[in-house]
């Protein structure tokens, strides 16, 4: 498993902008997706998405500005 993280990071050091930009415009389409398709049942959830959005945030946050 490390060896396939490994490999991914030393792809993703030779993407240009243009592939990190294909790279969101997939990550946003799959996410309008999964919302069309899944919208009722994420309704009911919508604190627990809030939730961890947040924390994947700031856990994000915190690994960019302060611990690297």
């Amino acid at each position: 498993m490390r060896k396939l993280i490994k490999r991914a990071l030393n792809s993703a050091k030779e993407y240009s902008v243009w592939d990190f930009g294909i790279l969101k415009v997939s990550l946003v389409s799959v996410g309008i997706l999964l919302g069309a398709y899944f919208s009722d049942f994420f309704l009911s959830k919508i604190l627990l998405v809030w939730i961890l959005y947040l924390a994947t945030f700031a856990l994000i946050l915190y690994k960019t500005f302060i611990k690297y």
